[in-house]
């Protein structure tokens, strides 16, 4: 039996301190009517809370932790780098150091501009499309997430597309208006759309694979429509890449599938756990950014020196550490999560449990649902009831996952087979747990 008493005490505390007890709403575990642990340390693939119990993460602080927690190469060059000061607000060659870099595993990114947040990266991206193209209309597809910046924050039906609604109190009707919803992996919608308004749009925003209704895939052929389609009307074509990035591959979705977008947002992995985004891609369109074009953005805390030193290192991880076998780090993510994936999809078959397993190369996620998953009326048709009974039963056996089948989660370089076999012996019996409650 998991024990809990001093997280709970923490939470309690917390709410009278924070909205809700946490400073992002997932964390709160509302979705899955428990409490959460609060977390006092990790290490590699494992994270202990303020209780003495620990888990195998499978969060990884929701992407970034692709090597691991607290892996020593981190470690040490962040202990170097605090003792010369934690900020400046003044150009360092470190920050081009992770700029060139990111350059030379994204080839479309010729120039880019680091930011703090996801947030920030697609809201920077969105405004410099408007002021590059003149135009002032936006698509984003239902499901797909890029943070909560005003004209990202639209409710979406299940029409052919939706227009304005905002989906949340504080976003202005004003604001929404120009934001345009079309259902994700849905062909003849965003044509429509295109067809229709196309000269009127800046830019199409898209995950390309999406993270945030579980992990979605593109239909084959769909982001080479969109690719397609935006070139047909002088529209720029935006991927989101920041939970994406280096994990669909190392060169994120745009390297997997082909596609070569005019801008690309990326995060979480590019800060190692320090919180680092970037939006870049074509160098006529960057070029629009202030100080050398009239596109404002600025941030006193871009380019942190700590944050781009953790980035840094962590790419240099993913580019230069090679398995025993000799594949490289990409590669050896992506077995992994094969492996486990297929150990859980095993298991819920001896439960008789129906599940749809998706995986992008070191992301991957489950659904409780018999069909097929491409978009979020997918996701939501999925059982929501019988992933919180899996999800409590995996966390009762050790097994850190997100508190919500609308998560995705991840492997890092620190989860070895053990690991993995001991997850999916987990998983074994939390199917059976499902199929029990079913009866």
């Amino acid at each position: 039996m998991l024990h809990l008493e001093k997280s709970l005490a923490a939470f309690e505390e917390a709410k009278n301190l924070m909205p809700g007890g946490v400073n992002s709403p997932v964390r709160s575990y509302a979705n899955v009517d428990c409490n959460p642990p609060f977390i006092a340390r990790a290490k590699g693939d494992r994270i202990y809370d303020i209780d003495g119990n620990e888990y195998i993460d499978y969060v990884g602080s929701w992407g970034p932790m692709v090597v691991g927690h607290a892996h020593p190469r981190v470690v040490k060059a962040l202990q170097e780098a605090v003792s010369r000061g934690t900020s400046y607000g003044a150009p360092t060659l470190i920050e081009s150091a992770l700029a060139k870099k990111v350059m030379e595993i994204y080839p479309s990114i010729e120039i880019l501009r680091m930011v703090n947040s996801g947030t920030e990266a697609t809201m920077s991206a969105l405004r410099l499309a408007r002021g590059y193209t003149g135009r002032d209309k936006i698509v984003k597809f239902i499901g797909c997430y890029h943070g909560h910046s005003d004209s990202l924050l639209v409710n979406a039906g299940s029409g052919m597309a939706t227009f304005g609604v905002p989906s949340s109190p504080g976003v202005t009707k004003g604001t929404a208006q120009d934001t345009i919803s079309v259902p994700y992996n849905d062909f003849d919608a965003i044509t429509k759309v295109m067809d229709e308004m196309g000269d009127a749009i800046a830019a199409v925003i898209v995950e390309p694979i999406a993270g945030n209704m579980g992990c979605v895939l593109p239909k084959q052929g769909y982001l080479r429509l969109l690719r397609k389609l935006t070139e047909q009307h002088g529209t720029l074509l935006i991927f989101d890449e920041v939970m994406c990035g280096f994990r669909a591959s190392l060169g994120g979705a745009q390297a997997a599938y082909g596609i070569t977008p005019d801008l690309t947002c990326l995060g979480k992995i590019i800060g190692g756990g320090m919180p680092v985004a970037a939006y870049g891609g074509r160098r006529d369109i960057m070029m629009k950014v202030s100080p050398a074009g009239p596109v404002y953005q600025a941030g006193t805390l871009s380019g942190n020196p700590l944050a781009m030193t953790a980035g840094l290192e962590t790419l240099n991880i993913l580019t230069e550490e090679r398995a025993e076998d000799g594949a490289d780090y990409s590669r050896m993510l992506t077995l992994k999560t094969k492996k486990l994936l297929l150990g859980w999809q095993a298991k819920a078959r001896e439960a008789g449990v129906s599940i749809q397993a998706h995986q992008a190369g070191s992301m991957f996620g489950i659904f409780f649902h018999e069909g097929e998953v491409y978009d979020y009326d997918d996701a939501c048709a999925s059982d929501q009831e019988a992933f919180k009974v899996w999800f409590k039963a995996m966390l009762e056996q050790g097994i850190y996952l997100a508190p919500s089948q609308f998560e995705t989660l991840f492997m890092s370089g620190a989860h070895s087979d053990e690991d993995i076999d001991r997850t999916i012996e987990a998983a074994g019996k939390a199917f059976q747990a499902v199929a029990a409650s079913r009866r």
